[in-house]
């Protein structure tokens, strides 16, 4: 179903508890929060553990079916749908980013691969890999359930864990990333990209709020995430430009202005350099 404009949820519309984390089993999901077999966007992140399903969950231009025990990513600001069958198996788990950043300022959630933008938002589990995360997720849900001192602490300790080891599931071969100045100056870029792509698309605009050159800027993009700072900044608006191609009824021109573009030829250049695709075509082959 594609609507004109796209909702947002919170994790207030799931639970009524002030931690910032929510923490449920998906048997009946879709009965208890039948929102979310409709189109819409969160603020806030999700990781799903399947263990026996039926039904579809589709994450902007990704379809996941269930044919092996799987984890499922959602993102803030990723449009997705969850269509499960009411006997699936399996557990969610919801939390802000001010949860997490609380304890683990120097851990930025940017440093797992299954966050960044654009990238596969499923893994799926072999025999062992399942059995391991289940006892990952039985103790989450004790110590969530239970009333017990420094209960936050905990369960974000268990979350950090949870994370890590998804990411030795995601990417095995990753070289773990060092926190330098560097590095920590192109996650603050890339943060602001995230606030202001619609409106500045210069990387000379994001140089200027970091107080470094452009050229520093590119430099450290290059070095630290192999991407230009304009490469970054494109990836973010095409993302975006093909979430509203997907899953709204916007017109073209309405999307142009939407992202910022003076005039939607400009748009249309714009879209076709990225993905070798004009956006009218995008939205035809999306709609198959």
């Amino acid at each position: 179903m594609q609507s004109s404009l796209i909702s947002i949820c919170n994790l207030g519309d799931f639970s009524n508890s002030n931690y910032d984390i929510f923490y449920d089993s998906l048997k009946g999901f879709n009965t208890k929060f039948p929102f979310v077999e409709e189109s819409h966007k969160q603020d806030f992140y999700s990781i799903l553990f399947l263990d026996s399903c039926h039904g579809e969950i589709e994450i902007d231009n990704h379809k996941i079916y269930f044919n092996c025990p799987k984890v499922v990513i959602i993102q803030p600001n990723c449009i997705f749908k969850i269509n499960l069958h009411p006997d699936t198996s399996g557990k969610i788990i919801s939390f802000t980013e001010t949860f997490f950043s609380l304890r683990y300022n120097n851990n930025s959630l940017n440093d797992f691969s299954f966050f960044e933008n654009g990238c596969k938002p499923y893994m799926s589990l072999n025999s062992f890999q399942k059995e391991h995360l289940q006892t990952f997720f039985e103790l989450f849900e004790y110590e969530y359930s239970a009333i017990l001192k420094d209960k936050t602490k905990v369960l974000r300790s268990y979350l950090n864990i949870l994370l890590v080891q998804l990411e030795r599931i995601y990417n095995p071969q990753i070289i773990t990333k060092t926190h330098n100045s560097k590095n920590e100056k192109v996650k603050e870029f890339e943060k602001l990209v995230e606030q202001h792509f619609k409106e500045h698309k210069m990387p000379s605009f994001y140089a200027e709020k970091l107080h470094v050159t452009p050229n520093y800027l590119n430099k450290i993009c290059k070095s630290e995430a192999s991407k230009t700072a304009g490469d970054i900044v494109r990836k973010r608006i095409t993302i975006e430009a093909q979430r509203l191609l997907h899953y709204t009824n916007l017109s073209i021109n309405e999307i142009a202005h939407d992202l910022g573009f003076e005039n939607v030829s400009y748009f249309i250049t714009f879209f076709k350099k990225q993905t070798c695709t004009t956006p009218e075509q995008f939205r035809k082959n999306a709609s198959h």
